[in-house]
């Protein structure tokens, strides 16, 4: 790599050694523009660039979120309509999108392939400065919103991607209440408008008023650019001058974001969210206290807020958390930080408690948290919580976000307001050697005393819940627009007739091939032929499954034992969903739950439990259900983890009822988020248990089903709590058996040394009870569910299975990408108005179509019934083929850290795949021909003919179509 002082177009302002990451990181500046740009060089493989800019809204018509989907579609050198969707399904990308924050937006690409990341850095900088929304307005009323009206009878009604999106957020009373915190604390400043945008105001958005908005903040003057990984940093920057940057003069750009003042006095705040007429308005409260922490974000403070949310209120038996439960104020407590802001926010959040509640809640608030600065932290909890962060920020485990996604974001969260600190984040080694020493010197209380006890800068919110609120919302909304149609002239009318006809034949007229061609794509030999391994070595100890995934983990042991749990009594089946929350959450026989928390935390980095199903391939609708004991460790600390996961398995204490009302009342919550949050996969899952066995078990413990157990058991939980506590005790003899036990562990060979004697001892503390079996019997029923909640849009689903009928092919895997991206996104999400929408071919045979956050029902299903008939009429070249190859293989091909690949080589294990079949999926997927994918015509043909269907959404909506289903009902009571 060329040396980044001797660029002529650019100097270096600063440069730094992090040691954390093994890399050199600089900050630039480009000397025409001003243009800032970020380099961290390191041997990271997963490469990203991302292109920012600051953008400050002065409104809630969400210009800054509508302009972000708007720059995707399209560019001066890239026309074609989608090239967002053309880069998905054509390229080896292993993220691309794009982020709305409040006060700035972010495109930030990633991929291991460097001919990929070239071509994706290419496309996303010629979107950000060159995109065709300056003059297609089509792009705006697509992906904005527009006024659609068929004919002069027909009612007038909006529609959009964002507009319908975003309808779909605030239909979340979290999303309404999380708004609510940022506006109250920030009335002079950016925050204090909703930049996503508030459905009831991006109507009044002009194309106008976007195109200004780019003009104004979408300048190289303006930008924050970012690279990280193992790449040539001078060549990207030589070519992003050469082609964009040396372009564009240096201009003043009023984009600064401006502090708050602080408050003289706490802001108070009622506000109301939407529930069904069925839900209960009691206990239904969210009461929250909310601070502004200093006014620019430190990587320091905001580590130490972070372990401070977790002291005070995340861990399981925090103190803050505990004593607002004890005083009955709410039955679910937890705490946020948000350093997404230039001046960051810490909140104090209650759930299912009542406006009376509010001087009780601050009371607490304000009375536990003076004891604590008077008397100090528990110093266990301080240093349990210092470890576990370390432990996470070590392992740079961040799921599916690139790691180096992940650092670029948390440096944007400074970068911004100046270049100072940009990259203290990354020293985290110091932070917490310097938080180890601070916390024995008060430095946490000091926080406590400072940002929330002392803050006059601070809010109460409150969000209370309001039956036939979505009801008025929709009502006004159909009133407004009726209105708005009485009050045009004839002329007015035909005209808006023919724009909706005009976007509609803008929307159904695919981009040339000349266009298509013009985006830069990998061509199959840019594809390795050769699937990756599995990392099993199989051993058999005392009639023990051990496998062992040889993987380098730097000095990581990653633990699981799986306990097979397909057989246990369907009465005791839905407490599995519990027990794995309870399990190292109540008391043992040597530790109280919160100095058990404690201890893990101390000496690991983290011990959790959860269910896991694979399905088994060998046989139709076979599966195995386990219940999995995890743990993350140090090799030097494996001897404590087996030691405290047999404490656990063998002496927690069911008896504490207090505890075990706490515990379910916080699943209802979570479950209740997720219901609004993800009801796409809640629909999904629903429609599958009709039909699958393993879908079926699944749904009753953690999908719809699930919830209503719960809910049932928070309502009558004094009648019910005796009973409870013996199902959890009896099922914990069910499943902790050795005759049940396979052990997957991860770690190279020294790390495995004595694994094999260790598991032996494991097993003498498991049970031995005499038990009653029961084989798992499966009934299909095809229930065909509109299941209505307080939204005002809908997730739609459909499933079925193929495999009576049809074996597995890999071509599964390319038609999931042609149908998504060119079938479902332009019918449903395009033309549709739908946020998302996306189909999956599982092995087994399960098959599910889904939309999300979508306008409509009816019309949606109409449009998953015509896929056979788009599939036998399409027209392929080896080029569209060829993308539609790629992106499959970009499924297979997604890199994975240590955790991960042992995690996918158990799950491989488990259900019967090995690296033959491995092997033939990746060739069948790269010998896909046009005739094969219309051949599978035939395949989604019989899944559609099941019609296993299950919407989630409006009460009205689903009302007007309830012709479609065979039960309509509530979900929440």
């Amino acid at each position: 790599m060329k040396d980044l002082n001797k660029l002529a177009a650019y100097r270096v302002k600063y440069r730094q050694t992090i040691k954390e990451l093994g890399a050199e990181a600089y900050l630039m500046e480009h000397v025409k523009t001003g243009a800032r740009a970020a380099v961290i060089s390191c041997d990271d493989d997963n490469k990203v660039f991302c292109a920012g800019f600051r953008t400050p809204p002065e409104n809630s018509r969400g210009i800054p979120h509508i302009l972000e989907h708007a720059v995707l579609c399209g560019s001066g050198k890239y026309p074609s309509k989608n090239t967002f969707v053309e880069l998905i399904k054509g390229s080896m990308n292993t993220f691309l999108n794009a982020m709305t924050f409040s006060d700035k937006t972010i495109y930030p690409v990633a991929s291991c392939n460097d001919t990929d990341f070239k071509n994706l850095m290419s496309v996303y900088s010629d979107a950000v400065f060159n995109p065709n929304i300056l003059k297609r307005k089509e792009i705006f009323l697509q992906e904005g919103w527009h006024y659609e009206m068929d004919s002069k009878d027909s009612a007038l009604s909006i529609s959009g991607v964002v507009y319908n999106e975003m309808k779909g957020a605030f239909s979340s009373s979290e999303t309404i209440l999380n708004n609510e915190i940022i506006t109250s604390l920030f009335s002079c400043a950016p925050y204090s408008v909703i930049s996503g945008g508030d459905p009831e105001y991006i109507p009044d958005l002009s194309y106008e008023e976007l195109i200004d908005f780019y003009k104004k903040y979408y300048s190289p003057s303006n930008s924050y650019i970012y690279l990280y990984g193992n790449m040539d940093a001078a060549e990207r920057l030589t070519w992003l001058d050469q082609h964009y940057l040396s372009k564009y003069e240096k201009i003043d750009v009023d984009s600064e974001i401006k502090s708050q003042p602080p408050f003289n006095e706490m802001k108070d705040s009622l506000i109301y969210y939407p529930i069904g007429d069925d839900e209960r308005e009691a206990d239904n409260t969210y009461l929250s206290y909310n601070t502004v922490v200093g006014d620019t974000v430190s990587g320091e403070l905001s580590i130490a807020f972070n372990i401070l949310n977790y002291v005070l209120l995340g861990a399981p038996g925090a103190e803050l958390k505990q004593a607002i439960l004890d005083e009955k104020i709410s039955k679910t407590v937890r705490g946020s930080y948000n350093s997404s802001l230039k001046q960051p926010v810490f909140s104090i959040i209650c759930g299912s408690s009542n406006q009376e509640s509010k001087e009780s809640f601050l009371e607490t608030i304000r009375t536990v948290l003076a004891r604590i600065v008077q008397n100090g932290l528990d110093k266990d909890s301080i240093n349990a919580a210092i470890n576990l962060y370390e432990f996470k920020y070590k392992e740079a485990d961040f799921g599916k976000m690139p790691k180096g996604l992940v650092y670029g974001i948390k440096m944007y969260e400074s970068w911004l307001y100046g270049d100072d600190g940009l990259f203290e984040s990354l020293n985290f080694d110091s932070i917490f050697a310097s938080l180890r020493k601070k916390a024995e010197k008060g430095y946490f209380e000091n926080l406590i005393d400072k940002y929330i006890l002392s803050s006059l800068h601070s809010s109460f919110v409150m969000a209370v819940p309001k039956k036939g609120l979505m009801e008025e919302k929709e009502k006004a909304l159909a009133k407004r627009l009726d209105l708005y149609k009485r009050s045009l002239s004839d002329e007015e009318i035909t005209r808006l007739i023919e724009e909706t006809q005009q976007l509609k034949e803008y929307q159904a007229k695919s981009s040339s091939r000349e266009e298509l061609d013009k985006i830069p794509k990998l061509s199959i030999e840019d594809i390795e032929t050769e699937s990756k391994p599995l990392y099993n070595d199989i051993y058999n100890s005392d009639e023990t499954t051990i496998i062992h995934h040889d993987i380098f983990t730097n000095g990581i042991a990653y633990l699981k034992l799986s306990f097979d749990v397909k057989d246990v009594p369907s009465e005791l089946r839905p407490y599995l969903g519990i027990l794995r929350q309870v399990l190292g959450g109540v008391d043992t026989q040597g530790y109280s739950y919160r100095k058990l928390s404690n201890t893990i935390n101390m000496n690991t980095g983290g011990i959790w439990s959860y269910i896991s199903f694979y399905a088994d391939i060998r046989e139709n609708d076979g599966f195995k259900a386990a219940f999995e004991i995890n743990a993350k460790t140090m090799y030097e600390n494996i001897d404590f983890t087996f030691e405290i996961i047999k404490e656990i398995i063998s002496t927690s204490k069911m008896e504490n009822t207090e505890r075990l009302y706490e515990i379910i009342s916080d699943i209802k919550s979570q479950m209740s988020a997720w219901i609004y949050g993800s009801g796409h996969m809640a629909a999904v899952l629903r429609s599958l248990s009709y039909n699958s066995a393993l879908s079926y078990y699944e749904e009753s413990i953690s999908g719809i089903s699930f919830y209503q157990f719960i809910e049932d058991l928070e309502k009558n939980f004094e009648k019910r709590k005796d009973h409870i506590s013996q199902c959890l005790s009896e099922l914990m003899k069910h499943i902790f058996r050795a005759d049940k036990l396979t052990v997957s562990y991860t770690s190279d060979k020294e790390g495995f040394e004595g694994i094999t004697e260790r598991i032996k001892k494991l097993k003498l503390k498991l049970y031995t009870d005499n038990i009653k079996q029961e084989e798992f019997e499966f009934i299909p029923c095809k229930k065909n569910e509109g299941l209505k909640i307080s939204s005002s849009v809908q997730y739609v689903a459909q499933s079925g299975n193929y495999r009576n009928e049809f074996l597995y092919t890999g071509s599964l895997k390319v038609l999931k990408v042609l149908l998504s991206y060119d079938y479902l996104w332009p019918n449903v999400r395009q033309k549709g108005g739908a946020y998302g929408c996306m189909i999956n071919f599982d092995r087994n045979g399960n098959t599910y179509i889904v939309s999300y956050r979508d306008p409509n029902l009816f019309q949606t299903y109409d449009i998953y019934k015509d896929i056979p008939k788009f599939l036998t009429n399409i027209a392929l070249d080896d080029k569209e083929l060829i993308s539609y190859i790629i992106g499959a293989i970009k499924e297979l091909d997604m890199p994975m850290n240590p955790y991960e690949k042992g995690n996918y080589s158990f799950k491989c294990y488990m259900s019967g795949i090995n690296d033959e079949s491995i092997q033939r999926e990746r060739d069948e997927i790269l010998t896909t021909k046009k005739e094969t994918l219309e051949e599978l015509a035939f395949l989604i043909n019989a899944v559609l003919n099941q019609f296993n269907i299950c919407t989630i959404g409006n009460e009205e909506k689903i009302e007007s179509d309830k012709f479609l289903f065979k039960e309509v009902r509530n979900v929440f009571s």
